[in-house]
């Protein structure tokens, strides 16, 4: 294993361990909100994402997740999560965030991942050798994206 994979996996670990935006959404009266539960029938796992979005400024304001599963899932929706609160995203940032790891985790490997786009994310690039592990990895990321068109249909 070379010192960027055990790297790697020291972030997925650390995540899955100490999960960042677990727990309830914090929104205020004025936000906008949209809740979606993904599933994975292949493995059993399962999560719950919440976003907040401020309608004036069209950020998203809030993330916050419940789940069960492997621990790439919820690593990989604390890394999610992590991205939202550390990034100024706008429902469109956020939505190219979601293709770009769409793209890294389905390109078994021979795609270079923009790390300035998905940070953390890129750690979890090694899944996408592992087909079962896929769904895994995009479970919160799926939540995400709906989320995002309910917000939308919600802006008209």
């Amino acid at each position: 294993m070379s010192a960027l994979d055990g790297l790697y996996q020291e972030v997925i670990l650390d995540h899955s361990k100490r999960p960042i935006g677990k727990g309830a959404l914090a929104a205020g009266s004025n936000e906008l909100t949209a809740s979606h539960h993904e599933f994975n029938p292949s493995c059993g796992d399962e999560i719950d994402l919440s976003i907040a979005v401020d309608p004036a400024s069209g950020l998203v304001t809030g993330l916050a997740w419940e789940g069960q599963g492997c621990s790439i899932s919820m690593a990989s929706a604390s890394i999610l999560a992590q991205l939202v609160r550390d990034e100024q995203l706008t429902l469109s940032d956020a939505q190219l965030r979601i293709d770009a790891f769409r793209e890294m985790i389905q390109a078994r490997g021979e795609v270079e991942p923009d790390e300035d786009l998905l940070g953390d994310a890129v750690a979890l690039q090694g899944v996408s050798k592992f087909v079962m592990r896929v769904k895994c990895a995009m479970l919160g990321w799926v939540a995400l994206e709906a989320d995002l068109k309910k917000v939308a249909a919600q802006q008209g």
